[in-house]
């Protein structure tokens, strides 16, 4: 058997683990095999097939690493939990609360020191798995 076909099987394995992953970064690979591929059934030699794969891999992850942080940065924080009430169940002496949100209790902060501890309370923020509250409703 030819080596193009080694380099083109390859390749279909990997566009087969892509479809079950959909991460984008075997389909690089896969594009990089098959232009190695490509060069074997020009008839260039190991060296300049298996350069020409290694570069076209490396660029692709690049591009995409870059088109991936770049989407990541442009998504809105669409923030379903702002502007929410909560129930506040303890006071902490540091001034941080325990509160009942969504059937669970979580780790809360105010977002000013002078925020009375009385009243309705409204989520500001949402930071890692402790909430943000205010005396205003965000909408």
């Amino acid at each position: 058997m030819e080596i193009y076909i080694y380099w083109f099987l390859l390749a279909l394995v990997l566009v087969g683990l892509e479809i079950a992953t959909g991460t984008f970064y075997l389909l690089v690979i896969a594009i990089a095999l098959a232009i190695g591929g490509t060069a074997a059934a020009l008839g260039l030699t190991l060296v300049w097939q298996l350069v020409l794969s290694a570069v076209t891999g490396f660029a692709g992850t690049i591009m995409l690493r870059r088109w991936k942080s770049g989407r990541a940065a442009s998504t809105p924080d669409v923030g379903l939990d702002i502007g929410l009430p909560v129930k506040v169940i303890k006071w902490n002496d540091n001034g941080t609360a325990r509160v009942f949100y969504r059937g669970a209790e979580w780790d809360a902060e105010l977002e000013s020191a002078d925020i009375p501890h009385e009243g309705t309370l409204y989520i500001k923020a949402v930071h890692g798995s402790g909430l943000v509250l205010t005396h205003n409703k965000q909408q």
